[in-house]
């Protein structure tokens, strides 16, 4: 039980760090997407 509760929070921390580049890449494909829109009127 204890192996199971230190992998989830290693699994967690690991999730915790990469949801930054995630969040960071959805950015800038949004950001790409919104200026295709606009270069696009």
């Amino acid at each position: 039980m204890q192996t199971l509760q230190h992998s989830y929070r290693g699994l967690s921390l690991v999730m915790e760090l990469n949801i930054d580049r995630l969040m960071s890449l959805m950015m800038i494909a949004g950001a790409l997407a919104f200026g295709a829109w606009v270069g696009s009127l």
